[in-house]
């Protein structure tokens, strides 16, 4: 509260300085550096580092960690053999000032098979490549960003710790082990950045993200000839009530703002069967007999915590008003909780927001979060007093084979990032 109230008095102080000559040298060694920061991030971009290719997502991890161990950084690579993955890199550095984590991903969603495999220019000052947005580009900033600080001389005066996940795109399991480093690391942090790409915009930062929960609705129906379907003893069947279930939940949850819920996958009939883990289902049935069983995978998001537990409520009391001769049972996963919108956020992007001002690169807003999905700094948000997200490498399809990055925003992204991160520690 003491860092919120801090933040809050200097903020307007901010709006009438000029850059002051520490943060103009801290700009200046960012623009000698580009061209150092674009071959880090061609070389990381061309090792293929899906979740699931446990020696490329090490080997970019092996990239940063050589450039932070130059940094002074104590570095760490936490095995992922516990919950299923590769591992997380942490590294920590510094004992006074603000507690920052630092945060960004290592894997991407392209298998190690993908045809989609190199770093490519393009016109325009665009670069094409598998995570160059999502998230390698961020990964660079964080790194060119304490670069430039340490070159200044003022890295000395910040506590950090850098937490770079090897499971972004696919958690491992079970989430308490594979959250560990992060949670571990935002409890410590008084002041937690993420360096995803956001919307994709330079003139918007992400101060809340919907949570992502996955659920499972199993429905039962009497199994009987079809021609016997709606007596009292015989009822609706498991296809009819999942109907109605599926509905109901339309009808009551997408008017509510910010929250969506999806259906993903449905397999009904006589037999089904549906694995979770794949989300590959089979089922049996004819068109002359009632369907005994229906499975649905789904997904649900929501903006607070508070949300998603009204929710999770009015879904129960749906799928337990049942049809005549049916029964159902709704269960939920584990997943990201939501990044709530707090006014400390806000005003985290009120700093951020003058620092883009006094560079000279326009007003920063707060996007809407129903253009940004989940991400790791969901897992850290409630733990610390102000949060932001979307500081990485701007550009647009994401989790496509046409992503592609705006290289105009890399010297700006660096820039902005090491110079909120000054003022923090001036705090």
């Amino acid at each position: 509260m003491k860092l919120l109230m801090c933040l809050i008095l200097v903020t307007t102080s901010f709006s009438i300085s000029a850059v002051k000559p520490v943060e103009k040298s801290i700009i200046d060694h960012v623009e000698t550096e580009m061209k150092n920061a674009e071959v880090l991030l061609e070389k990381v971009v061309n090792i293929n580092s899906g979740t699931m290719n446990f020696p490329g997502v090490k080997a970019v991890g092996k990239h940063f960690i050589d450039e932070l161990d130059d940094l002074g950084f104590h570095t760490e690579w936490i095995d992922g053999s516990k919950f299923g993955r590769a591992g997380h890199l942490f590294a920590s550095k510094g004992n006074k000032g603000v507690k920052i984590l630092l945060i960004g991903h290592l894997d991407t969603v392209f298998a190690s098979d993908s045809n989609f495999n190199h770093y490519e220019v393009l016109g325009d000052n665009k670069v094409k490549g598998p995570g160059i947005t999502d998230m390698k580009g961020g990964d660079v900033v964080i790194i060119y960003a304490l670069k430039a600080l340490q070159s200044a001389g003022v890295l000395k005066d910040l506590s950090v710790q850098i937490v770079m996940t090897g499971d972004e795109e696919k958690r491992g399991s079970p989430y308490s082990i594979a959250n560990k480093v992060i949670i571990d690391a935002a409890k410590w942090a008084d002041v937690a950045i993420g360096f995803e790409d956001g919307d994709g915009n330079p003139k918007t930062i992400v101060v809340a993200r919907r949570g992502s929960v996955g659920w499972t609705l199993n429905v039962k129906g009497k199994p009987a000839h079809s021609s016997q379907i709606f007596r009292d003893d015989i009822g609706y069947g498991a296809i009819l009530e999942t109907a109605r279930i599926l509905n109901s939940f339309r009808e009551s949850l997408s008017v509510i703002p910010n929250l969506t819920f999806n259906p993903g996958v449905i397999v009904g009939g006589t037999d089904v069967e549906l694995d979770n883990g794949t989300t590959r289902g089979t089922a049996f049935g004819k068109s002359n007999v009632i369907a005994r069983s229906v499975k649905v995978s789904g997904g649900i998001r929501a903006l607070s915590p508070e949300q998603l537990a009204n929710a999770k409520k009015t879904m129960q009391k749906i799928v337990a008003d049942n049809l005549s001769q049916t029964s159902a049972t709704l269960a939920f996963s584990e997943g990201y909780p939501p990044m709530a919108p707090r006014d400390s956020n806000y005003e985290l992007l009120a700093l951020y927001n003058q620092v883009s001002l006094d560079l000279g690169y326009g007003e920063v807003k707060a996007v809407n979060p129903r253009l940004a999905g989940a991400a790791d700094i969901s897992l850290a948000a409630n733990y610390v007093s102000m949060s932001i997200d979307g500081l990485g490498l701007m550009g647009d399809g994401g989790h496509t084979d046409n992503e592609i990055a705006d290289m105009n925003t890399f010297a700006m992204q660096i820039q902005r990032a090491a110079i909120l991160m000054y003022r923090l520690s001036k705090q």
